[in-house]
């Protein structure tokens, strides 16, 4: 009797549910090691993570930054018929945008690219749009069109079609970004996708979540609610913390064996899909490595014996009354032809990939919160 109700409730739960997969690809960074880039990559376009999270100023210039780790991405189209496109599903941006046909520059050469005059729902939009990135801008044009994520159509949806993109991007693994921002609103005050999913009464919840593999296959990007066929236990919900546009959270306390090696007093935190790593202040992400005994390079990455992995402690982060636990299995990464901690600096406290493979995460946009639960 008790297995059937877990059933029923699973049913109840899941009723409704949009899954739509993501493919762990390779990174940037494994592509530009391969063609002997890397280094110079770093010394031109020093990674700047705190840069997506300034405010937009009076040119609503979207702040975002290059992170060549990314790996996961799912696939959208545009359009009527529809084009299609590997996209980025990032809580730690606002706007949506795909590569546009007036795109010729390098950096958009290996990625699809959206023609507005083949699609018979396509609008054009009054105002300019632009990214502003650590190396450069991308900018283009506003357009309205009809978007297909899963089995789902969201009707004039307002996008961005960059025209010139910086090189950084040339490298990465999708062609656009999706934003999932807590706020309702994007470019210019436009309604998000998400805003217009919920407003267009696509989806049951105001609520998506994520469920990120180790593996190449696997994970899953869950519109409308949280799966627990991809978590166990409950859902650990954690109320924001003066939340604007991104999905911030407070942390008490990060300890190991006990002591507290960071956030001493608590530190805010965004929660971001759209990181790869841990990102913290310079001097607590130090006395976290130091603890660990990994030594870091110039580009702040941080190296580690891949001999003694099994030996290294749990990193264990106090949010909100609960403990979540970092095993050495999930901060500790191999590059190359050795192993780096997933923590990094300098920036504010970013709960990227790292932190969210190992706990499945639901963005809860009608209670304003966040939830951690055990990934399987």
């Amino acid at each position: 009797m008790k297995c059937a109700c877990i059933v029923l409730a699973c049913v109840a739960v899941c009723h409704g549910l949009l899954r739509i997969p993501l493919i762990r690809r390779r990174s940037a960074r494994q592509l530009l090691e391969e063609k002997g880039l890397l280094e110079e990559h770093r010394r031109r376009f020093l990674s700047e993570p705190a840069a997506k999270f300034l405010l937009k100023n009076e040119q609503s210039v979207v702040p975002m930054t290059f992170d060549p780790d990314i790996t996961y991405c799912g696939v959208i189209s545009v359009g009527t018929p529809p084009q299609f496109f590997k996209v980025l599903f990032d809580t730690g941006s606002s706007d949506l945008w795909v590569p546009s046909v007036r795109c010729t520059g390098s950096s958009c050469g290996s990625h699809l690219k959206f023609n507005s005059s083949a699609s018979s729902t396509f609008q054009a939009g009054s105002e300019p749009f632009q990214i502003s990135y650590n190396s450069g801008f991308a900018s283009g044009s506003t357009g309205y069109d009809t978007i297909k994520i899963g089995d789902v159509y969201v009707e004039h949806q307002m996008f961005g079609l960059t025209e010139t993109e910086a090189i950084s991007l040339g490298s990465v693994p999708w062609d656009g970004v999706v934003g999932l921002p807590f706020s309702n609103t994007s470019l210019d005050g436009s309604p998000t996708l998400l805003t217009n999913m919920w407003n267009q009464g696509k989806i049951p919840q105001n609520m998506f979540s994520m469920y990120l593999s180790s593996s190449v296959e696997g994970s899953v990007f869950v519109l409308g609610g949280a799966d627990p066929t991809y978590y166990t236990g409950s859902i650990k919900w954690i109320p924001l913390y003066q939340a604007t546009s991104f999905w911030n959270i407070q942390i008490q306390s990060i300890t190991i064996n006990g002591n507290t090696v960071a956030c001493a007093g608590g530190c805010e935190a965004v929660v971001d899909s759209g990181t790869s790593v841990i990102i913290g202040s310079g001097d607590d992400v130090s006395n976290i490595n130091g603890w660990l005994g990994a030594t870091s390079d110039e580009y702040g990455t941080a190296a580690i014996s891949c001999s003694f992995i099994n030996l290294l402690p749990d990193v264990v982060f106090s949010i909100n009354g609960y403990s979540f636990s970092l095993p050495p299995s999930a901060y500790v990464m191999k590059s190359g032809s050795g192993c780096v901690t997933g923590f990094a600096a300098p920036g504010p406290w970013i709960l990227g990939e790292v932190f969210m493979r190992q706990f499945y995460t639901a963005f809860d946009m009608a209670n304003s919160r966040v939830g951690f639960a055990q990934a399987v």
